[in-house]
């Protein structure tokens, strides 16, 4: 199957290699080599893990239509087995953080590949894709007047008004206790204190203190 992997890989980075709002190529190929070792250490299936890493994103609804995207992902998949493509398919469709607003994954791949998006985050790559994102969107860097949302619906989660630092509240901070896997758990661990440290020197920065 290491054919199937070459073709998506290079399908996917022609295709997201330019995307400006912090889910391009470098983002997938992180996720890519996170799942791979995660599920060398839980003894997940690693081609699963792999595929489902490449293609996560090309059916998220920030990127585009899932729909389509989850069309195009089938036709990138013709050469893989109906029971591997279903697997996967049920992996992208799930494993995204919308506002609290989804079930738990089930699978031991789905955990894998979850916790793999998760891990790149958080983090200083995790904090440097949140204002790229936030940029992106038009969103304001922070507005001490504008406290972070609690109890989002999926909607709300996606197109209400944020800022970059309300985004650690909403989503980043809250990453390290949903992770899945005992890898996972261990690898989030320094990125959320990373993330602690860095708010607290935005804060002083901030009030002009340090």
């Amino acid at each position: 199957m290491e054919n199937v992997i070459i073709e998506i890989r290079a399908y996917v980075q022609q295709k997201l290699e330019s995307e400006g709002s912090g889910h391009d190529w470098s983002h997938i190929d992180r996720v890519t080599k996170y799942a791979k070792t995660i599920a060398e250490a839980e003894g997940a299936d690693g081609f699963v893990c792999e595929v489902a890493a490449l293609v996560h994103d090309l059916v998220d609804d920030k990127l585009g239509d899932p729909e389509e995207g989850i069309r195009e992902v089938e036709h990138l998949l013709k050469k893989v087995s109906t029971k591997e493509t279903d697997h996967i398919l049920n992996i992208i469709s799930t494993i995204s953080f919308k506002g609290g607003g989804m079930p738990p994954v089930e699978s031991l791949e789905a955990k894998v590949v979850q916790d793999a998006d998760r891990l790149d985050a958080i983090g200083a790559i995790g904090i440097a894709r949140t204002f790229v994102y936030a940029g992106s969107k038009g969103d304001q860097m922070y507005d001490p007047h504008l406290p972070p949302r609690e109890a989002m619906s999926v909607s709300s989660y996606r197109k209400g008004r944020s800022t970059a630092i309300n985004h650690f509240y909403e989503k980043l901070l809250k990453l390290k206790g949903t992770m899945n896997t005992k890898k996972g758990k261990e690898l989030a661990e320094e990125r959320h204190k990373f993330m602690e440290a860095f708010l607290d020197q935005f804060y002083n920065e901030w009030e002009g203190k340090g």
